[in-house]
């Protein structure tokens, strides 16, 4: 169709510094590619190989395209445009139907791949800011981005995608991902909890089309904090030395053993103050530094943002960024795991991702 043509060169020529990417019917998302890189390049101290996110079905990437900006829903399917109104009320499972009915490589952003940006940021000494206060960050002075949508007491909710300034991208220019700081909050796939119990799919697994991720999904699997290695879970949250997530004096603590406070409310503490009991080895924390559910700087304050989590119910779907209106409790480690794979609500939108293996589809692999 020739419009979809026309909107796709106006996006190249808009944004000649990212990628336009095509799915099944034609139509470009703006993508930012970001090349491989090792834990020890964004974790001091930490082994000297792959990050997870670059690692899918057993393939190692060149590299991964996130979407630039939260997405919209077209047809049916997910797109990474500028300046729309992000689309919101979606459950987990839409969310992936959304973003895998666009074709072969595209998928919901992974909790791996967020963790990858994450991390990327905090080594290269810049965590994104966003709308996180009435179409602006807390720490600006005025407004600073296009409102999309305004509620009953003309309070600015929601901003356009990509519409705020450069302090709003993970890189501070105009090439990079915009909004991982509020606006809405990001679902994310290839990560749960389960009665408190960390389960994943190995590596980047959830970047793979044919990797169901369902909640009777045979592919999750806990981590043993023993070994640091993956583990097929017994489906209670009890799987013998897996990592979960206990509450520790009003402290989230990742354990081995049986928890101590298994509660169905959410309960919440500093991202900084987040801590592991010692018997957790040192693989199976660089799994939760991966995927920046731990801390790996003692010495970092992390904006003041919190982990929020329930572990006393069975499959909790972890939301990322935070949303419009939270204030500095907003940014890339800021993450919420309170929720089912079924809430839909307001703030909570997602974007897409897109894996291919130097250039090869992945079922052409």
């Amino acid at each position: 169709m020739s419009y979809i043509s026309d909107e796709n060169t106006e996006l190249e020529a808009r944004f000649p510094n990212n990628h336009i990417i095509t799915d099944s019917v034609g139509r470009g998302s703006v993508m930012v590619y970001i090349p491989r890189f090792n834990l020890s390049d964004v974790i001091d101290g930490a082994s000297d190989t792959p990050h997870p996110a670059f690692a899918v079905n057993g393939k190692l990437l060149s590299g991964i395209y996130i979407s630039k900006f939260q997405n919209v829903i077209i047809d049916g399917l997910a797109y990474s445009l500028p300046d729309k109104d992000p689309a919101t009320s979606v459950s987990f499972d839409e969310a992936i139907g959304y973003s895998s009915s666009k074709g072969e490589g595209w998928h919901l952003m992974t909790a791996a791949e967020w963790g990858a940006i994450a991390l990327w940021c905090q080594k290269n000494g810049w965590l994104p800011y966003g709308n996180n206060d009435g179409g602006k960050d807390i720490r600006e002075n005025a407004v600073t981005a296009k409102t999309a949508y305004r509620d009953d007491t003309r309070s600015i909710l929601r901003t356009a995608t990509g519409s705020g300034p450069l302090e709003w991208s993970h890189n501070r220019r105009d090439d990079g991902i915009y909004d991982l700081n509020a606006n809405v909050w990001e679902w994310v796939g290839g990560m749960r909890l389960v009665y408190g119990e960390v389960q994943i799919l190995p590596f980047n697994d959830g970047a793979f089309c044919g990797n169901s991720q369902a909640s009777d999904s045979s592919v999750w699997r806990a981590i043993d904090g023993i070994s640091g290695e993956l583990i097929l879970p017994d489906g209670n949250g009890k799987t013998q030395n897996s990592v979960k997530l206990d509450n520790i004096n009003g402290t989230w603590t990742y354990i081995t053993g049986e928890l101590s406070s298994c509660e169905d409310k959410i309960r919440f503490c500093d991202f900084a103050d987040v801590t592991v009991c010692g018997c957790v080895c040192t693989k199976a924390k660089e799994i939760l530094y991966s995927l920046g559910l731990l801390s790996s700087r003692a010495d970092y304050d992390y904006d003041g943002v919190s982990l929020y989590a329930n572990n006393g119910l069975a499959e909790r779907i972890p939301f990322r960024g935070g949303r419009y209106g939270q204030g500095k409790n907003t940014g890339v480690f800021k993450t919420c795991l309170d929720d089912p794979r079924t809430f839909s609500g307001n703030p909570v939108g997602f974007r897409t991702a897109y894996a291919v293996f130097d250039g090869v589809k992945q079922n052409d692999k």
